[in-house]
């Protein structure tokens, strides 16, 4: 079987490093908020062009704390709007909630997936605050064109860039263009810890300290509690991993556009609709980290069973779309066709750095012998 994602294998290539790393943190005897994750916060700002970066416990945490940052600073309130994707992850729109904000579940692009500008616009009302575009999949979403809606309604931008590690346009990364953003390392993401991470990137001074309060208590200072603030922390081994692992980001990337390239040219099924890089310009395809790598099918549970059957294993990201979780009745009433037939159709190939020429070719052969017959 052609795994999906083998996470033995890849940290593999990199095993030494990690054990050492992890082998650094145990023998300094100092396991919270220490030099690991001060140097870990000063690499991938770097990376990502800001001047903060805030590791906390996973992603969830880094968006919910933001909008919560929004709050105590008194650029959010209860009740305010916040336009969201309703193609995304749960996490996206729990939260917004988790804040007592109001989530305005938008119709995404058709073809990139991404969060649409046109319905970004139709869907702004005098509550509306913030925009909370998704760079799904590892494509970014149309920034220059939300950030040009953004500032001409005074709307705060945060970006979730839980798929989108190293994602940009322009030269431009992912978790510099909002004026703050959420990150995750989760071990399945692009830049994966051992473990759950996350971390938010910003260039706004005052919400970097608000955040760096929140996180640990509401405390700057030991014993001394500004906010009512949580425990959500990024762990001296996450951060020491996390900074071995960046330094393999920009090479894994470029083998996943590898993978992702024959993909491209060597599935020609008629039944497989293949993602498109982009909808806009050709310099988005460029900025694509691929993620995932994503097709969709009318015949969505045939073609996986196909896959399955020649030994290829799939997911589906995802299969309900938040409108229709149980979580979020007040949806039920709404249509969001365009976001209901993606969850409805697709389906997600392997991709991962240490996939061999042989199964990409095996992925590839697996989706063109699809027929009627297996329907």
């Amino acid at each position: 079987m052609i795994s999906f994602l083998n996470l033995k294998s890849l940290n593999s290539v990199m095993n030494e490093e990690l054990l050492s790393a992890c082998k650094r943190v145990v023998e300094s005897g100092w396991y919270i908020a220490g030099n690991e994750l001060l140097e870990f916060e000063t690499a991938f700002a770097d990376y990502c062009g800001t001047k903060h970066c805030i590791g906390v416990a996973n992603g969830l945490d880094a968006l919910t704390l933001t909008l919560r940052a929004w709050k105590e600073l008194g650029k959010l309130k209860e009740g305010d709007e916040v336009i969201v994707p309703a193609n995304t992850y749960i996490a996206s729109v729990l939260a917004i909630t988790e804040n007592r904000l109001v989530p305005v579940l938008v119709e995404p692009d058709p073809q990139s997936y991404n969060l649409s500008p046109d319905a970004v616009r139709k869907a702004i009302t005098s509550k509306t605050k913030a925009i909370l575009p998704v760079h799904l999949y590892g494509q970014l979403a149309d920034m220059p064109a939300i950030l040009s809606i953004a500032e001409e309604h005074g709307l705060l931008v945060l970006e979730d860039s839980a798929q989108g590690h190293g994602a940009s346009i322009g030269g431009r990364k992912a978790g510099s263009w909002g004026n703050a953003s959420g990150f995750s390392f989760y071990p399945g993401k692009n830049l994966g810890a051992l473990g759950d991470g996350g971390a938010i990137t910003t260039n706004d001074d005052e919400l970097a300290q608000t955040l760096l309060a929140l996180r640990n208590y509401g405390s700057h200072e030991r014993y001394k509690n500004i906010y009512q603030g949580v425990n959500s922390r990024l762990d001296e081994i996450q951060a020491a991993v996390l900074s071995v692992k960046l330094r393999y980001l920009d090479e894994h990337t470029r083998q996943r556009k590898a993978i992702s390239n024959a993909y491209l040219k060597g599935i020609t099924h008629k039944e497989i609709v293949l993602p498109l890089a982009s909808s806009i310009d050709a310099e988005l395809f460029e900025s694509h980290v691929w993620h995932l790598f994503v097709v969709r099918s009318k015949h969505r549970d045939a073609l996986q069973a196909h896959l399955t059957a020649c030994g290829v294993q799939t997911l589906i990201h995802y299969p309900i779309p938040p409108s229709k979780q149980q979580a979020y009745p007040q949806f039920y009433e709404h249509s969001y066709p365009v976001a209901e037939l993606i969850h409805k159709e697709v389906l997600s190939l392997p991709i991962s750095p240490v996939m061999t020429e042989a199964e990409v070719i095996a992925v590839i052969d697996a989706c063109n012998s699809f027929t009627v017959s297996d329907l």
